[in-house]
């Protein structure tokens, strides 16, 4: 052990609750295999992220058990384990929430009142999204560390990840609203189909990112305060503002799917392609003919 481990550092500030990490490994559980079997049947893809932050969530939370098994001498892997996997969960429950903005906003023909063009919309997201993922990885591998002074370094690296993550779906959320405010004032042909509610199912993506919002900002008070603070002393804050919220987005895409937006933006996508095929072709048409 290095000079600067501390012998009365410990991995938790209680004794892990077993009945909670079952409770939330199941709700996890039961969720990712819906969303499993609803990717499969839609060809939804973009929820794969959503799939892996719920395989995540499930391992987590099943370490946590293990850890309260370990009890009053937890080790070190199942600590490390359930660390890193709640940690960045939430990036990947992200990434596929800024992927359907781009399928609404495609669907209903909304280019032209998006902020961002269709084709940098997803690649702004989920790219600077992947960037919070691995900051918050990086930093939570470190603080899985036994060396206090490691963990706390860690601790500034998540925090960082976790202030891209807030500023990012700060600017999602502008982008949603100013697209809903504009396509509201001037609806467009595909915009007034009864059967792509796109306005109920934008407030669905606000509730979505407020619950990731929420979340981020107690684990950015959480790392503020550091070991010794309040949120980390105690469990339940983990399960009111992390487990709670992120189970939440899962069950609401689970009742609220954008299968029909998907649908339709494929339609739109592939007619698009196909406009662009026939202005080739009569680019390169004698002119004489």
């Amino acid at each position: 052990m290095s000079s600067d481990s501390d012998p009365h550092f410990k991995f938790y500030h209680y004794e892990p609750s077993l009945a909670a990490a079952c409770v939330f490994a199941v709700v996890f559980g039961t969720s990712t295999i819906w969303h499993s079997i609803l990717i499969a049947k839609h060809r939804t893809w973009y929820f794969v992220p959503c799939v892996v932050g719920g395989l995540f969530e499930i391992v987590g939370y099943a370490a946590r058990g293990v850890s309260h098994g370990q009890a009053p001498n937890p080790t070190l892997a199942p600590y490390v384990i359930q660390t890193l996997l709640i940690l960045v969960a939430p990036a990947l429950f992200a990434a596929s929430i800024y992927m359907i903005l781009g399928r609404v906003i495609v669907s209903v023909d909304g280019e032209p009142y998006s902020l961002i063009k269709k084709r940098w919309l997803t690649k702004v997201f989920v790219t600077s999204d992947v960037v919070s993922f691995f900051v918050q990885l990086g930093g939570g591998g470190l603080m899985a560390s036994s060396h206090a002074s490691t963990a706390k370094t860690g601790s500034h690296v998540a925090l960082v990840g976790l202030l891209i993550q807030i500023i990012l779906f700060g600017f999602f959320i502008v982008v949603a609203l100013v697209f809903h405010v504009r396509l509201r004032a001037k609806p467009t042909h595909l915009s007034q189909d009864a059967a792509l509610p796109w306005k109920g199912f934008l407030y669905i993506l606000y509730i979505a990112s407020a619950f990731i919002l929420i979340r981020s900002i107690v684990r950015v008070a959480e790392f503020v305060e550091g070991f010794e603070g309040t949120i980390v002393r105690h469990e339940v804050y983990l399960y009111v503002f992390d487990g709670v919220p992120m189970a939440a987005v899962m069950v609401l895409f689970s009742i609220w799917y954008p299968s029909d937006f998907s649908k339709q933006a494929r339609k739109a996508m592939a007619g698009s392609e196909s406009a662009g095929s026939n202005l080739e072709l009569s680019d390169v048409e004698p002119p004489g003919k």
